[in-house]
């Protein structure tokens, strides 16, 4: 840091497994790759190329060299996955991952029904050759998932190979883990964390109250998604109790 703080959390250091903070890169040119990597490289851990954005990329393997350079992970959003899986491409997928050198991959079934034993299936084979992340949750705002069914999914999905299971939200944080306002649906998540360990989880808050949220709920440490690039910094600050928002939370007034 640039100046001595006292009361400031500890945060976990890189290669981090908890306090993550996944970055949505929504179609970022290399250049404004670099400049955020300039910034925001420090506090990113890992990096979601959103949705099915990667096959209409012009130079994707010069970006995805940039954040290899920078020693943050990548991976292709699950959206991509349901697309070759719609299509009966499962073996084609597996050898796109290969061909770009992807050491994770996202498993989910926002937007294709998957049968959940199918879907731990894809998770139990990828896993061999990846680290899986699989999204739990629907994309359909009108499809309310009961919270028992939220945890034995995500039980089921830890339990045939995945690293962590990640909280549905979108990029806009109206679905999922979330009401159509943004507002979170806290009993769920409450009932979720009585049976789910807090560092199995990656919960996609994309708006700055949901980040709050969870950063006074779970901590400095918790692990958040769906980040723009140029909320990174902001992020870090509220994980630090440097915003408004968490400016008392971390004090011992």
């Amino acid at each position: 840091m640039n100046y001595h703080l006292s009361q400031i959390p500890d945060r976990a250091v890189k290669p981090r497994t908890e306090g993550m903070t996944m970055v949505m890169d929504k179609g970022l040119s290399t250049r404004e790759a670099e400049d955020f990597l300039t910034m925001g490289g420090p506090y990113a851990d890992i990096i979601k190329l959103g949705w099915a954005t990667s096959y209409v990329s012009p130079n994707l393997n010069e970006k995805l060299a940039l954040y290899r350079e920078a020693n943050i992970p990548c991976y292709f959003g699950g959206t991509l996955f349901e697309v070759f899986i719609a299509r009966g491409m499962f073996e084609e997928y597996r050898k796109v991952l290969a061909q770009f050198k992807m050491e994770y991959v996202e498993v989910s079934d926002g937007s294709l029904e998957i049968p959940h034993d199918q879907k731990c299936e894809y998770i139990r084979i990828l896993s061999k050759d990846f680290k899986v992340l699989s999204e739990v949750g629907s994309k359909d705002a009108e499809k309310i998932i009961a919270p028992y069914k939220w945890i034995a999914m995500m039980k089921g999905e830890l339990e045939a190979g995945s690293v962590k299971v990640i909280a549905e939200a979108r990029e806009a944080g109206n679905v999922g883990i979330f009401r159509g306002t943004g507002e979170v649906r806290s009993g769920l998540i409450d009932e979720i964390l009585t049976q789910v360990a807090p560092e199995q989880i990656l919960w996609e808050a994309p708006q700055k109250a949901q980040q709050t949220w969870f950063v006074k709920l779970l901590g400095a440490n918790v692990n958040l998604g769906n980040i723009a690039p140029n909320d990174v910094i902001p992020l870090e600050t509220l994980r630090l109790g440097l915003r408004s928002d968490t400016f008392d939370h971390f004090l011992n007034l």
